[in-house]
C-alpha cells in the first residue's frame, strides 16, 4: 500500500481530527478545548433540526406503504384510532427515555452513549437488541428490493398491458442493496451520517406526498371513498383469517412508529447543554412525532379510501396504480435511496457496539485495533486528509450485511416480516425499557400511584405485543406454505 507510519509516497498522511488538534495547538488551548466535550470525545455539533431529521428518517420508512393495508382490516373507526393511540405512546415512552440519557442530572449527569449503557447505568442489566436490528435490516432489504422490483414492473406493465404478469425475481434487488450497503456500512462512526439521513428524511417526505396524491386521485376517479367502518367484512375473508389480520395490522401500525432503539444515539450527537439534552430531544421528538403522525394518517386513510378492502399491502409496489408509470419510479426509488440511509441509522449504533466490545476483549489483536491509513487528498505543503479503514470494521460489517441479505432472499414477506418486527420491538425497547429507567432515574416509590400507572402502561403495551406477533407469525406460516426461496417473485 505504500504506507509506513502515516507516510504515504513521500508525503505526509493525517486523519482530519489530527489536522484539526494541530491547528488548534497553533492557535492555543483555548482553542483546542473548543474540540472536545467534557468526557473527551469530539464536541457534537446536533440540532434539534438535526435530531428531527434523524428520528423522521428512522420512523418514517417502509411501514407507511403497509398503512392503507392496515387500516383497511381494522376499519375507519379503529384503524385512525390506533395510529393516533401508537402516536401518542411513542411521543410519551421517548419522552420518558430521554430523560435517562444522563444519569443523575439531565445537565452534568454521566452520559450514556447508546440505548444500551442507558439500560446498563439505570438497570444493571445488558441488552443486546441485536435480533431486533437484524431483524429491521433484513426487513428494510426486502422492502428495498420489492421498491427496486417495482420500478422494473411498472415499465413492463407500462409497455406489456395490464394483463401481463410481468413475473421477475428480487432476488437480484437485493443483493444490488446488499452491495450499496456494505458500501455505506463503513461510514466510521453514526454522528458522520447527518448528511445520508436528512437526504433520506427528504425522500422518506417525497415517496409519501407521491402516494398520498396518487391515493386522492384514485378518489376522485372513483367519485367517493372506499371503506367501511369496521374494515374488511367476514365473507370476504374467514373470522378466524379477520383476527390475524387485524392482530397483524397493530403490529405494522408499530413497526410505523418504532424508533426507540437508536434514540439514546440520535441524542447522544446534540451538541452540549444548555439547554439540556433531554429538553432538545423532548423538542425534536414533538415534531418529528407529530410531522409523521399527520403524514402516517394522510397516506395510510387516503389508500383505505382508494381501495377499500383491496388495500394492498405496499401502496406503491402492490399495484393499486399503474399509471403514470414514471411518477410510480420516481416514487420507487425515493424508497430505495431512503432505505438506504434508514438501514444505517439503525445500523450504526450495533456496528459501534460490536466494535467497542471487540476492542476490550482483544486491545491487543492488530486485526481489530489497527487503523491503516489511505490518502483522500493531499495539500501543497505535502500533508493531506486520510481515511481509516479497519479490518476488523471492514469484514464484520460486511459479514453482517452479508447475512441479513441471504436472509432476505429466504423471507421476502413484507406484510408479515413488518408486523413481526413491530410486534417484537414496540414492548421491550419502546415501553418496557423507558419505563423501568424513567423509574430509578427519577425514583418514583414502588406502589405510588405513578408507579402504578406507569406499570399498566407496560402491562397493556405487552399484551398488545403478544397479540400482534401472534398474528404475524400465523400470516408467515400462511406464506410459507406456497412460497418456494430464490423463485420468480409475485
Amino acid at each position: 500500500m505504500g504506507e509506513i507510519n502515516g507516510v504515504v509516497a513521500g508525503k505526509q498522511c493525517y486523519p482530519a481530527a489530527a489536522m484539526e488538534m494541530e491547528v488548534s495547538a497553533e492557535l492555543g488551548h483555548t482553542a483546542g478545548s473548543k474540540l472536545y466535550d467534557d468526557d473527551g470525545r469530539l464536541k457534537r455539533t446536533g440540532t434539534m433540526w438535526t435530531a428531527s431529521a434523524h428520528i423522521i428518517t428512522a420512523v418514517i420508512g417502509s411501514g407507511v406503504l403497509s398503512l392503507g393495508w392496515a387500516i383497511a382490516q381494522l376499519g375507519w373507526v379503529a384503524g385512525p384510532a390506533v395510529m393516533l393511540l401508537f402516536s401518542i405512546l411513542t411521543y410519551y415512552t421517548s419522552a420518558l427515555l430521554a430523560d435517562c440519557y444522563r444519569s443523575g442530572d439531565e445537565s452534568t449527569g454521566k452520559r450514556n452513549y447508546t440505548y444500551m449503557d442507558a439500560v446498563n447505568a439505570n438497570l444493571s442489566l445488558r441488552v443486546l437488541a441485536v435480533r431486533y436490528i437484524v431483524g429491521v435490516a433484513i426487513g428494510y432489504t426486502i422492502a428495498a428490493s420489492i421498491s427496486m422490483l417495482a420500478i422494473k414492473r411498472a415499465n413492463c406493465f407500462h409497455v406489456k398491458g395490464h394483463g401481463d404478469p410481468c413475473n421477475i425475481s428480487s432476488t437480484p434487488y437485493m443483493i444490488i442493496f446488499g452491495v450499496v450497503e456494505i458500501f455505506f456500512s463503513q461510514i466510521p462512526d453514526f454522528d458522520q451520517i447527518s448528511w445520508l439521513s436528512m437526504l433520506a428524511a427528504v425522500m422518506s417526505f417525497t415517496y409519501s406526498t407521491i402516494g398520498l396524491g396518487l391515493g386522492i386521485v384514485q378518489v376522485v376517479a372513483n367519485k367517493g371513498v372506499q371503506g367501511s367502518l369496521t374494515g374488511i367484512s367476514i365473507g370476504v375473508v374467514t373470522p378466524i383469517d379477520k383476527v390475524w389480520r387485524s392482530l397483524q395490522a397493530f403490529g405494522d401500525i408499530a413497526f410505523a412508529y418504532s424508533y426507540s432503539l437508536i434514540l439514546i444515539e440520535i441524542q447522544d450527537t446534540i451538541r452540549a447543554p444548555p439547554p439540556s439534552e433531554a429538553k432538545v430531544m423532548r423538542r425534536a421528538t414533538v415534531v418529528s412525532v407529530a410531522v409523521t403522525t399527520l403524514f402516517y394518517m394522510l397516506c395510510g386513510c387516503m389508500g383505505y379510501a382508494a381501495f377499500g378492502d383491496n388495500a394492498p399491502g405496499n401502496l406503491l409496489t402492490g399495484f393499486g396504480f399503474y399509471e403514470p408509470f414514471w411518477l410510480l419510479d420516481i416514487a420507487n426509488a425515493a424508497i430505495v435511496i431512503h432505505l438506504i440511509g434508514a438501514y444505517q441509522v439503525y445500523c450504526q449504533p450495533l456496528f459501534a457496539f460490536v466494535e467497542k466490545w471487540a476492542q476490550q476483549r482483544w486491545s491487543k489483536s492488530w486485526y481489530i485495533t489497527k487503523d491503516i491509513d489511505v490518502p483522500l487528498s493531499f495539500s501543497s505543503s505535502g500533508a493531506g486528509r486520510c481515511y481509516k479503514v479497519n479490518l476488523f470494521r471492514l469484514t464484520w460489517r460486511s459479514a453482517f450485511v452479508v447475512v441479513t441479505t441471504v436472509v432476505s432472499m429466504l423471507l421476502p414477506f413484507f406484510n408479515d416480516v413488518v408486523g413481526l418486527l413491530g410486534a417484537l420491538g414496540f414492548w421491550p425497547l419502546t415501553v418496557y425499557f423507558p419505563v423501568e429507567m424513567y423509574i430509578v432515574q427519577k425514583r418514583i416509590p414502588k406502589w405510588s400511584t405513578r408507579w402504578v400507572c406507569l406499570q399498566l402502561l407496560s402491562l397493556a403495551c405487552l399484551i398488545i405485543t403478544v397479540a400482534s406477533a401472534t398474528g404475524s407469525v400465523a400470516g408467515i406460516m400462511s406464506d410459507l406454505k406456497v412460497y418456494k426461496p430464490f423463485a420468480t417473485a409475485y
